[in-house]
């Protein structure tokens, strides 16, 4: 069963449905994963996606902060979902299609501004939220799996800008991209996104700070396709569709997208 899914932090679902159903018009993913919904689930704009053929949700959600959200043309059910570090954040959801292959929705913490946990109490969730992925994944260790989302974590020199100048920059830092190896490892999960483009300056997301965010492109790769080794050779297609950063009323975050042939 062929499917094309595709992963978008998108601000708030409420504000942004606008650009949620020009994306599902537009490149009808068979799947989404949104991230940062901002919304309750009962609040989530339901009718506008069913109309699209997306009738098929779940979701994990909360007023204003985080929440993540799978809508589906397939039918999917709710296999569980995790509080990491024990934060009370709508932060993963986890759903199975009917041809077996779960896929995971994750929002990890941004971190704040220092990276340092002494001094910054989000920079410490984050690494411990990083560290509970790791351990779960070593303690179930997934098959026939997708990860996706916003993992805030740019993890190569060539996911960033400048890797010089972002070393100290939170997203970027080795501690940082040490936790997210471990993760990796512990899934023995295959970067699909790499896989498929594996060379060149790659990214998700600009800051809404720029004041010409194409001009300056320093961009991050913050969000990401992942697959566990039994069905990564059944990735391909991988793209970031970077011109929705520019829709009207945009994230700053653009979709990224990856087909399988499972």
């Amino acid at each position: 069963m062929p499917f094309t899914l595709a992963t978008w932090n998108i601000n708030s679902v409420r504000l942004r449905e606008p650009i949620v159903l020009k994306l599902l018009q537009e490149e009808a993913p068979d799947v989404l994963c949104l991230q940062e919904c901002k919304s309750p689930v009962d609040k989530i704009p339901l009718e506008g996606f069913a109309a699209l053929g997306y009738t098929h949700m779940i979701a994990r959600g909360q007023k204003g902060y985080n929440g993540v959200a799978i809508l589906s043309k397939l039918p999917i059910k709710e296999v569980g979902s995790e509080d990491f570090a024990a934060l009370g954040h709508a932060r993963h959801i986890a759903g199975q299609l009917e041809n077996g292959v779960t896929i995971h929705n994750f929002y990890v913490p941004a971190g704040g501004d220092l990276p340092d946990r002494e001094v910054n109490e989000k920079f410490g969730q984050k690494l411990d939220y990083l560290t509970e992925m790791r351990d779960w994944f070593h303690g179930a260790a997934p098959e026939k799996a997708i990860l996706v989302g916003d993992l805030n974590i740019a993890p190569r020199e060539d996911d960033v800008w400048d890797h010089k100048k972002l070393l100290k920059i939170v997203s970027h830092t080795p501690i940082e991209v040490e936790h997210l190896a471990q993760v990796q490892d512990a899934g023995n999960w295959v970067d699909i996104t790499r896989q498929d483009i594996p060379e060149g300056l790659l990214y998700s997301w600009w800051s809404y700070r720029a004041k010409d965010w194409v001009a300056a492109d320093k961009g991050r790769r913050l969000d990401h396709v992942w697959a566990t080794g039994d069905i990564a050779n059944a990735g391909h297609g991988s793209r970031v569709l970077r011109d929705a950063r520019g829709w009207e009323k945009p994230s700053d975050h653009a979709p990224v997208f990856a087909s399988f042939d499972l």
